[in-house]
Formats: C-alpha cells, sequence, structure tokens
C-alpha cells in the first residue's frame, strides 16, 4: 500500500447523532487529487450532513475527517440565503473578502457563463444563474478540494451538463478534487469516478457501472430506467432525442422549495 498517492481526504469511521439518531453511522473512504467523488441517496440520507462535516462545520460523534495539510477548499452551498433586498452584485459579490482576485473574477465569471449577470442584482437571477456565480465564486478561490451541494438544483437538463462539464473542466485544468452532493442520478453515473451511496450507512460504492449493479442500490433508486446507463456505456456525443429529459419530472421525491 505504500505507493498509493497520499489522499486529499480521509474519512475514517465517521458517526453524527442528533437527539440519537445515527445521521451518519461508521462511514469510511478518502478521496485523491484530482477525483470526482458523487454522493447520492434518499433525503435523510445524510448527504448534506457529510459535506458539512468534511468543511469542519459539524464535529463528529466518532470517527474523523483528515484533510491534507494545505488543502484549500471551495464550497457551494446547497442555496444562498441572500437578502433580497441588500443590493449586490455578482461582480461585487464575487471579489467580497477575496484578496487578490480582481484581475480573475473576469476570466472565472466568462468559464462559468455568467459574464453577461455581472452587473444585475444578484436576488433577482433564477436559480440557475445562482448556482453559476457561487460556483464561480468558489473557484476563485483556486481550491484543491470542491465541495458542491446538489449544484444543478433549478436547471434544466442542457444547463446541468453544462455544469457537469465545467466542473470536469475545472478538475482537468487545476487538478482539484470534486465531492458532490447530486439528485441526478443521470449526470453522476456519467461524469464521476466513484459513487458513494449514502443511506445513513455507506449501501454501496464503487465505479458507477458497479453501483448501478449493485441490489443495494437498486434497492434504494430501483432500476435505473436504461436512458441512465446508455450514456455511460456508449460515447459522450450522440443525442439522447429526449430519453434523458423524459423521466425528469419526478426527481426521486426531491421537492423544491422557493
Amino acid at each position: 500500500m505504500l505507493d498509493k498517492a497520499p489522499s486529499l481526504l480521509d474519512v475514517s469511521h465517521l458517526t453524527v447523532e442528533r437527539n440519537g439518531r445515527k445521521l451518519l453511522d461508521d462511514i469510511s473512504f478518502s478521496l485523491g487529487a484530482g477525483e470526482i467523488i458523487s454522493v447520492i441517496g434518499p433525503n435523510g440520507g445524510g448527504k448534506t450532513t457529510l459535506l458539512r462535516t468534511v468543511l469542519g462545520l459539524i464535529v463528529p460523534d466518532g470517527g474523523s475527517v483528515k484533510l491534507a495539510p494545505g488543502t484549500s477548499i471551495g464550497y457551494v452551498p446547497q442555496k444562498l440565503a441572500i437578502d433580497a433586498t441588500m443590493p449586490l452584485t455578482p461582480q461585487r459579490f464575487l471579489s467580497l473578502g477575496m484578496k487578490g482576485v480582481r484581475g480573475r473574477v473576469a476570466d472565472v465569471a466568462e468559464r462559468c457563463g455568467i459574464s453577461h449577470l455581472l452587473d444585475r442584482q444578484l436576488a433577482a437571477l433564477s436559480g440557475g444563474e445562482t448556482q453559476r456565480v457561487l460556483l464561480a465564486r468558489a473557484i476563485l478561490k483556486q481550491p484543491s478540494l470542491l465541495v458542491l451541494d446538489e449544484p444543478t438544483q433549478g436547471m434544466d437538463v442542457a444547463a446541468q451538463s453544462d455544469l457537469f462539464r465545467l466542473v470536469e473542466a475545472i478538475r482537468e485544468e487545476t487538478g482539484a478534487a470534486v465531492i458532490l452532493v447530486s439528485h441526478d442520478l443521470h449526470l453522476v453515473m456519467r461524469g464521476t469516478d466513484r459513487v458513494l451511496c449514502l443511506n445513513g450507512h455507506l449501501c454501496c460504492t464503487g465505479h458507477p457501472a458497479e453501483v448501478e449493479r449493485d441490489p443495494s442500490f437498486r434497492s434504494l433508486f430501483g432500476r435505473l430506467d436504461e436512458a441512465a446507463v446508455v450514456p455511460y456505456r456508449h460515447d459522450h456525443d450522440h443525442t439522447h432525442d429526449g430519453a434523458c429529459d423524459h423521466d425528469h419530472g419526478h426527481d426521486h421525491g426531491h421537492h423544491h422549495h422557493h
């Protein structure tokens, strides 16, 4: 095991309890530099709790979370709590409290497809636009670990694919590792190195194709319809003639709160 590259993140026997209930039960995994891990699972399965613990916002009741020394984290939360009456443009939001980013804001904004939004009011942006602004801010920190909590919320299928491609491109360019929570199995099964399926405990983990065959995965998500698996087995550039957006309506019991 000595030749294994050192991990960026080591999660070992992690347990988090609230009111006597284990939100996370004995979770262990590690994340290497430049690796993309997707965390999937039902609502209440502990996905956001896991991210918050990795970020140091929750102190675990058992086990440990170790980050390699010098690891910088860029975090994209699920929702931005912003006072709608506060005048704040993305331009200003992106440079707030960030040192030395001024010259890079324009570049990063362009990468994230938000150049045309920079002078609008943040509170007036759509959900998908706001997610891109949040991603841009996370990238500006030049993180070695990018943590994304449902980054595609409020986006249509095309925008979701764009965002996934953008995350992959950032990984290619910067070597950042990525840990993301997603409800969208189509995207996860295509754009990720490893999947963690979380339902309080780690139900299954591995390469997307392995996890897709795992009985515990199937019992949680039902048999993934063929459309989800097809892009994984073939090349990415064939058309889906709408098969993918087709079941997008019943987003696995996920409720959007506005």
